[in-house]
């Protein structure tokens, strides 16, 4: 099947779901918080992508790795910058 067909075709099944708005909208997949219809536009766009389908595959892996990490405290001043550059990361 040639790409731009296959793009043709993902937008009709998916809607306008791109691969950007797929990495936005991940956390949301993995923690089962989206609408049906989104899930399944979401499902589409992963059927038909398989750079999204690797990104999934890297992000449960994340997970699983992160979650055998031990808990240890943050430091205060390090816990605030991180929320500040998480706050302000698409300001630029």
């Amino acid at each position: 099947m040639s790409q731009d067909l296959k793009g043709q075709l993902m937008h009709l099944m998916a809607g306008n779901i791109t691969c950007q708005d797929l990495i936005e909208l991940i956390t949301e997949y993995l923690e089962g918080s989206m609408s049906f219809s989104e899930r399944v536009r979401f499902q589409i766009h992963l059927g038909f992508c398989q750079g999204c389908r690797n990104y999934l595959s890297q992000m449960k892996t994340t997970i699983r790795t992160i979650g055998k990490l031990p808990a240890e405290p943050i430091p205060d001043e390090v816990r605030d910058e991180l929320l500040k550059r998480f706050r302000t990361w698409k300001k630029g």
